[in-house]
């Protein structure tokens, strides 16, 4: 490692611990020559992912433009940094897991689903555009969708998911079910 003051290639390595969010290792060096100390971060090298794009062509991934994409659904909205960067690693760590090749629409729809977690309004903006929205009616639609979706309360989990509650009933009773859940917002 060349110092980045004198560019001397011996140091020291002084002090070693692991970073915050445990996806790198911190290490303070110091320079054998000159003293300067300064510090280093060693982490797993990914596989290239590619993302394919809308018009089929090929790019590599780049978790910057992830990054600025969330960062600007959720611009002035109460979110904190830590909680977008949690969401991005998230993410980033799903689309390693399938494969070397991602569509750029698979990594919307990861992007929506993660947001629709964090924060309506910045779920909306971001579908405005990866959805490509060109007229009002396709606005209120989506706030239509996230109006039916039943918000879980933190203080009483849920027992069942709602596809095993669902797959238990006959169909009327669905149906009901279904009724219920729009005019009282529970079963």
């Amino acid at each position: 490692m060349r110092c980045p003051k004198c560019g001397f290639r011996d140091d020291k390595v002084i002090d070693s611990r692991q970073s915050r969010d445990s996806s790198s290792i911190r290490r303070r060096r110091v320079c054998l020559q000159c003293a300067y100390r300064f510090t280093t971060y060693e982490q797993i090298e990914r596989s290239d992912l590619r993302v394919i794009k809308r018009d089929r062509t090929h790019e590599p991934f780049d978790r910057r433009k992830l990054v600025n994409s969330l960062a600007r659904a959720c611009e002035k909205r109460p979110i904190s940094l830590v909680r977008l960067e949690t969401a991005v690693d998230e993410i980033v760590h799903e689309l390693e897991t399938s494969g070397r090749e991602v569509s750029s629409q698979v990594i919307g729809t990861k992007v929506l689903e993660k947001l629709r977690e964090i924060d309506e309004v910045a779920y909306l903006r971001y579908a405005s555009v990866h959805r490509r929205f060109e007229e009002v009616d396709q606005f209120v639609d989506a706030i239509q969708q996230l109006g039916r979706r039943i918000k879980p309360n933190a203080l009483q989990p849920e027992l069942f998911g709602t596809e095993i509650a669902q797959t238990a009933l006959h169909p009327a009773e669905t149906a009901n079910a279904e009724r219920k859940i729009e005019t009282h917002g529970r079963v």
